[in-house]
């Protein structure tokens, strides 16, 4: 059982212990030789009887099991009685084997296999269930079963929803029969029930109903799961739309003309979506084909679905004169074919349009490979102020109103929460709290423009940072997301993060490259379709973890990520999808301080699943080196730094880096001769 420390074995008991594990090898042993020469005879069966109501766990004896039914039943198929024996039978061996472990997953599939023959009487597993449920009434495989059996024999989801109610009014702290519920209330809202016709009608009763939970015991976790899962359906938008793009509406982009071979159109949607191609996103812009364009999604682990995704127009073989203007227009949605990754429908049709204009002026770039070194160095900076309305748009306000349903709900719930927390010093109520405010702003105004309880919502994760320690990180990136969003909402504040460098502008835009995020103690990093237009990005002395979701900016050319908590190349690993990226400093961290990469645990990277391949195409590569190499390898970097890094006290690692980057001039901060 979970949190009891383990005792030593004494010396009798680790005898008895070793005979017993001995036995069970030679019966696994024999076992797995019938399944491998296809022995489905009597004795064969009853040696895995014996072994699956032993060890539940084998899932191969299970499998097994199911090969030698099958081959009895089909020498059986005009004999009723004797077909349903063995049916009988194998329900008897999982009810054995489940009185030995009754949460294995194994007998639960195999039990729902022997019910799949048809053979069966679902009213009797129904009986079962309600006796094991008297037993142990949250154990989340009967009720998974129960849902089995349940919709096998088509009992009603009104009839299911009682018995759910009964069982969450017997014991407050029923997880598993919370959980139910929330399945059978999607149902019947999807199904469109009488009395279940929309979620105004059916929500404000159910938070009415849960808070008899949390009032009962706020320390429980049952009741504020099914709370999260309220507000959830309270305030999300289920159709996936578009909530930002770069370039932005109506922007006008002023380009160098020697810069224009590509130029990149980015989309960026409220969560991750696939299908985009030249029939669901047309561009019109003259001499350029549509059908040509080609759509690639930016998402670090490889998914074919993603918020942010990229198409480049080639202008290379254009007659673009100086001071010429190219119209762009984007449609977005008017073909079906975008899909978000839970299968809902694009159903929002946008459009935006921009202009870029070719200019002969000599303005040196971040674009182009320099000789100097890019130094982050406070006096290399200069404040200016962009027009940051021209720099992103953000589509589709799907702004709720203050009287309508849901602000009502969450007006309520706020209301509620002030009170309990008067009485109580909860932390499942401080963070219910937390996201209760956050989501009241979010729908109120949508695209982040107004964070109204931002304040509030920081206040209550810095209390459940000290009040619940264990998931201080937890906390710690919320506050930071909130904070990000506090500091781009603003844009007094946000214009305090904006810089030039040096006077260097942009080989696009012109605007101001550098946005300047230093020192904010981020833990975590959101807010991406506020930042699509940024090309220089300071994020150093923070304490970032990762970096995921940066991929989003590509139009970012020089990075600082020094003095951070980045344990390991693999946290880099959005790095590899930022084809504009030539300057980059990770000094300072903490790579290769780590014997184990707890990272993977952390990121969505598909690192471990992808490295294999493509390593064996380079065998001259120093092995230790792999994630460095399969993050640089395809980079274009002309400088990086990563002093002050344990990696970086191995003498090779330079020498690999220089191999690896061949475009490199700078590595921390010498001149690569």
């Amino acid at each position: 059982m979970h949190g009891r420390p383990r005792k030593a074995l004494k010396p009798e008991e680790e005898a008895a212990f070793s005979a017993k594990a001995e036995k069970l090898r030679i019966l696994q042993s024999q076992v797995l030789q019938n399944h491998h020469n296809k022995i489905y005879n009597k004795e064969a069966l009853e040696l895995s009887e014996k072994l699956v109501t032993t060890n539940p766990e084998m899932y191969t004896a299970w499998n097994y099991r199911k090969l030698a039914v099958d081959h009895s039943l089909n020498q059986l198929q005009s004999d009723p009685d004797a077909l349903k024996s063995i049916l009988d039978q194998e329900l008897r061996v999982v009810e054995d084997a489940l009185k030995r472990n009754f949460k294995c997953y194994g007998a639960w599939h195999h039990r729902k296999w022997v019910l799949s023959k048809s053979h069966s009487s679902l009213d009797k597993e129904l009986r079962l269930l309600n006796q094991l449920h008297k037993l142990d009434s949250r154990n989340f495989h009967a009720w998974n079963y129960r849902r089995f059996v349940t919709a096998s024999m088509n009992r009603s989801d009104l009839d299911e929803l009682k018995y759910s109610e009964e069982m969450i009014l017997n014991n407050f702290s029923n997880y598993s029969a919370w959980h139910n519920r929330s399945v059978l209330l999607s149902n019947l809202l999807e199904k469109k029930v009488e009395g279940f016709l929309s979620k105004e009608q059916v929500l404000p009763n159910e938070y009415a109903f849960i808070h008899q939970a949390i009032y009962t015991d706020p320390d429980d976790q049952s009741g504020w799961f099914y709370h999260l899962w309220l507000l959830d359906q309270t305030v999300k938008n289920a159709s996936p739309h578009l909530v930002s793009s770069w370039p932005a509406h109506h922007s006008v982009l002023r380009s160098i003309h020697s810069d224009m071979s590509q130029f990149p159109v980015i989309l960026y949607f409220n969560q991750a979506v696939g299908g985009l191609n030249s029939t669901t996103v047309i561009i019109k812009c003259a001499n350029i084909i549509n059908e040509d364009l080609i759509w690639k999604p930016l998402s670090a682990n490889n998914s074919q679905t993603a918020q942010a995704w990229i198409t480049h127009l080639k202008f290379q073989d254009l007659p673009i004169q100086p001071a010429e203007a190219i119209a762009v227009e984007v449609d977005i949605g008017h073909s079906e074919g975008i899909i978000s990754s839970s299968g809902i429908r694009y159903a929002h049709q946008s459009q935006f349009t921009f202009t870029v204009c070719a200019e002969a002026v000599e303005v040196k770039s971040i674009n182009v490979q320099s000789e100097d070194i890019v130094s982050w160095k406070d006096e290399n900076f200069e404040i200016d102020e962009p027009n940051l309305d021209k720099l992103s748009t953000e589509f589709d306000k799907l702004s709720i109103k203050n009287d309508s349903w849901q602000a009502t709900a969450i007006a309520g719930e706020v209301e509620c929460f002030h009170e309990l927390l008067a009485l109580t010093n909860c932390k499942f109520g401080k963070l219910a709290l937390a996201r209760l405010l956050k989501a009241h702003d979010t729908m109120i105004f949508p695209g982040g423009n107004k964070a109204v309880h931002s304040d509030e919502i920081l206040e209550l994760h810095r209390e459940l940072m000290i009040l619940d320690p264990t998931h201080y990180q937890l906390y710690k990136d919320e506050h930071s997301l909130v904070l990000l969003q506090q500091v781009i909402s603003n844009k007094g504040s946000f214009l305090k993060h904006c810089f030039h460098y040096k006077g260097l502008k942009s080989s696009i835009t012109g605007f101001p490259t550098c946005v300047r995020l230093n020192n904010l103690s981020l833990s975590r990093m959101g807010s991406f379709e506020k930042l699509l237009w940024v090309q220089m990005l300071d994020l150093s002395h923070n304490e970032l973890r990762s970096i995921e979701g940066l991929e989003a900016l590509q139009l970012v050319s020089c990075l600082n990520l020094s003095h951070n908590q980045i344990r390991s190349f693999t946290a880099l690993e959005a790095l590899r999808h930022m084809k504009s990226l030539k300057v980059l400093d990770i000094s300072y961290n903490e790579i290769g301080n780590h014997t184990i990469d707890t990272t993977r645990y952390l990121c969505s990277s598909p690192l471990s699943h992808s490295i294999g391949n493509e390593w064996k195409h380079d065998e001259s590569i120093d092995a230790k080196y792999w994630e460095s190499y399969f993050i640089f390898k395809d980079m274009n970097l002309i400088q990086l730094d990563v002093t002050g890094n344990a990696i970086a006290e191995d003498g090779n690692f330079k020498l690999f880096l220089i191999k690896v980057l061949p475009h490199l001039n700078w590595l921390d901060g010498d001149k690569v001769l």
